[in-house]
């Protein structure tokens, strides 16, 4: 009776009382504990007001249904295809949404409603993925920062492949503790190609120059990389950067040169596909022979075994407590086990360049102390 009467009241009822009846009838409906019979007609009601011309009636339906378990399901789904700021409401937070539907929405590609439905308290894997595979920039930002979402290790990669190159999407992953460390590299590539192709960059310095430039600061990067990356990430990184042919003799020089022997061991693991235990034997106290033999089995040049395996035994000292080193100290025997400042070609040159990037970090380190002090 009370809904007959509503039905035939709001016909000429004012905008603002319209709003005002849908809000009160629709919370009602989830709220109470309605007769059947009074529900049904309820339900009808509200589905009748999906009609109204006016948008401000159909948005105060979705801002008392939006949240609740028991709306009717085709007045959500009218809602949420309804005009933007009633379909909000919807899209953000109600779960009567299943992932086909969000993902169908995504798929839709209006930016707005991605970056919603990003934003939904619990976005599952997989409607992440979808977001991540066909989603707008700021859709895959929001996503992100979206402490709700269960994002994937391959929809991580795939926002990093996609749109690594933007700062909003690259600043929002690197942020992240989630990301893997493979997809820090491949940011870190695409931000130097970023720079390389810098109008200024390029007035300044030249292509060739740039590109020298760039790739041997994405080198002293990766290293760095590799610090903050756990060992179980340490297969995929290795992995990623083979692909890229990133993993050079010369890379691996400077990882056993900075002490990343853990890293070194996987990239050995990796190259020679001999087992974990076997290598990690090796590293910890094997003899040169054997380890030469290793050393050559993962393609190594024999003129770079002798300044690995002087690295290596340093290393091994250090972590024995039986000696107090840096990259510093072994960047210099490891120079000069190749005949000291004197020495010349590639190898030597690497070296050396290992050694004087030390010593200006070393001096740096210093001389902020000392203005600290």
């Amino acid at each position: 009776m009370i809904v007959s009467h509503f039905l035939k009241w709001i016909d000429t009822a004012r905008v603002s009382e319209r709003a005002a009846a849908a809000s009160a009838l629709a919370r009602a409906y989830i709220n109470s504990d309605l007769p059947f019979e009074d529900r049904c007609a309820a339900e009808a009601a509200l589905t009748l007001l999906l009609d109204d011309v006016s948008a401000k009636v159909r948005q105060s339906l979705a801002e008392a249904l939006s949240m609740s378990h028991h709306a009717p399901p085709q007045v959500i789904a009218a809602l949420a295809s309804d005009q933007p700021e009633v379909a909000a409401l919807v899209l953000a937070r109600s779960p009567l949404l299943t992932d086909a539907d969000l993902i169908d929405r995504v798929a839709c590609g209006q930016k707005a409603t991605q970056k919603l439905i990003a934003n939904r308290p619990v976005v599952s894997m997989s409607l992440a993925a979808a977001i991540a595979e066909i989603g707008e920039p700021e859709a895959c930002a929001t996503l992100v920062a979206n402490s709700g979402a269960d994002i994937a290790t391959l929809s991580f990669r795939r926002m990093a492949e996609r749109h690594g190159h933007l700062p909003l999407v690259r600043e929002a992953l690197i942020a992240d503790a989630r990301l893997p460390a493979d997809c820090r590299h491949m940011l870190l590539v695409k931000l130097g190609e970023t720079l390389k192709g810098s109008p200024l960059v390029l007035a300044l310095m030249g292509p060739a120059r740039a590109d020298r430039v760039m790739r041997d600061a994405c080198v002293k990067a990766s290293v760095t990389l590799i610090e903050g990356t756990r060992a179980e990430e340490h297969a995929a990184l290795i992995e990623h950067l083979r692909l890229r042919g990133d993993l050079t003799a010369s890379f691996i020089i400077r990882t056993i040169a900075h002490g990343k022997v853990d890293f070194f061991g996987s990239a050995l693991v990796a190259l020679t596909q001999q087992s974990e235990q076997r290598v990690r034997a090796l590293l910890a106290g094997g003899h040169d022979v054997a380890l030469q033999a290793l050393f050559r089995n993962a393609g190594l040049a024999a003129a770079t075994h002798g300044i690995i395996l002087r690295a290596l035994k340093i290393w091994r000292e250090v972590a024995n407590g039986k000696r107090i080193a840096g990259v510093q100290e072994v960047s210099w025997l490891m120079l000069k086990e190749l005949g000291g400042q004197s020495a010349e070609g590639d190898l030597a040159g690497l070296v050396k360049s290992i050694h004087l990037d030390a010593l200006r970090e070393n001096a740096r380190g210093h001389a902020l102390a000392i203005a600290a002090a």
